[in-house]
């Protein structure tokens, strides 16, 4: 089967799933409650929350170059921007290729090795999961723990049920997590020298490498204070994006600043789902969750995911566009494409 083939096989699968997931947020809802609702919304908090997002944008972006200068690069910003937003305008195709998309887009523009880039996306990707363990631990501490129970109830315990049903016994599991590490481990320290003169292999090594140096660009970051106060001030960029379309809306106007923080904590969880932007997951995750903390009827906080998560696909896919033209212009299609493995590795 040819590759564009492929590709276009997996991006109709994927929007199906998000189509799925979206026909069972509002399967049973009011439609046209949720249409009066949605008439009556205050949109013009969007254009601020779109403000904001730009910002927190630029903050990724500068905060992705000091993860790459220990390395000896030092790409501009703006360059940096628009690979960065590229990516997220890839992951609107194709869930989790905007990771591979962006050290593509920032490598061919600044001639950076892209397996280094690629350490530098897997140090940001931890240090954002690890964020929001710490916020739903702080929300948890702060005396709302029914926003543990709900994340129990309707993400953790639903996929260790079905990961179990699906292996047979969740011990399986984790043997063969454990087992694929070791052999992991094994093939690259004990049989380098033995498989590295062969290409694949050979590849493969490199590639790690790679990967391995840029997960040890944490640890030699020059400006180590400015890389964690822009990492806070990142995440207060998220909240506000959380909090200013609950605005738009009389029942979620209320909810304040702790409102915002329950949806960027399990709203993260709804956008970790490999769909197309989290779409259908977010919506079910954050109306649920609005429904069951705060009491928001369905309808209201299906309103509310809507906004919130189409203003910002909108906002994507039209700064996405035009920094794929700025820094590729005709051949821009090729940097969309989902890299075969042989050219990833």
């Amino acid at each position: 089967m040819k590759r564009g083939l492929k590709n276009s096989i997996r991006v109709i699968l994927f929007l199906f799933l998000g189509v799925v997931l979206l026909w069972i947020s509002f399967k049973g809802i009011d439609l046209k409650k949720l249409g009066e609702t949605l008439s009556k919304a205050e949109y013009g908090w969007l254009l601020l929350s779109s403000a904001v997002s730009i910002i927190a944008l630029f903050i990724r972006a500068r905060r992705w170059t000091l993860l790459i200068e220990p390395l000896g690069y030092k790409p501009s910003l703006l360059n940096t921007y628009h690979s960065l937003v590229t990516g997220y305008f890839a992951n609107l195709v194709f869930p989790r290729l905007g990771e591979i998309t962006r050290c593509a887009a920032l490598g061919k523009k600044e001639k950076l090795p892209f397996d280094k880039l690629v350490g530098t996306v897997l140090v940001e990707r931890t240090i954002d999961v690890l964020t929001v363990l710490v916020l739903l631990g702080l929300t948890i501490i702060a005396g709302s723990k029914t926003t543990g129970r709900f994340l129990s109830e309707n993400v953790i315990d639903p996929a260790n049920e079905r990961l179990t049903l699906l292996i047979g016994s969740s011990t399986i599991l984790y043997v063969a997590i454990i087992a694929m590490g070791a052999l992991g481990i094994f093939l690259y320290f004990f049989l380098r020298d033995r498989l590295s003169g062969k290409p694949f292999f050979r590849k493969l090594y490199s590639f790690f490498d790679g990967i391995i140096e840029g997960l040890k660009s944490i640890a030699s970051l020059r400006r180590k204070w400015e890389f964690i106060i822009l990492t806070i001030f990142l995440w207060i960029t998220y909240l506000f994006m959380a909090y200013l379309p609950l605005l738009c809306l009389e029942s979620t106007s209320g909810l304040g600043l702790s409102g915002a923080m329950f949806i960027l904590v399990v709203g993260s969880f709804g956008m970790a789902v490999p769909v197309q932007s989290g779409m259908g997951a977010f919506h079910w995750i954050v109306s649920r969750g609005l429904l069951m903390v705060y009491g928001i009827p369905l309808e209201e906080g299906l309103a509310y995911a809507t906004i919130s998560h189409e203003s910002q696909l909108l906002l994507i896919a039209v700064l996405g566009a035009t920094s794929l033209f700025i820094l590729f212009g005709k051949q821009s299609g090729r940097i969309l494409s989902p890299p075969s493995p042989e050219k990833v590795i």
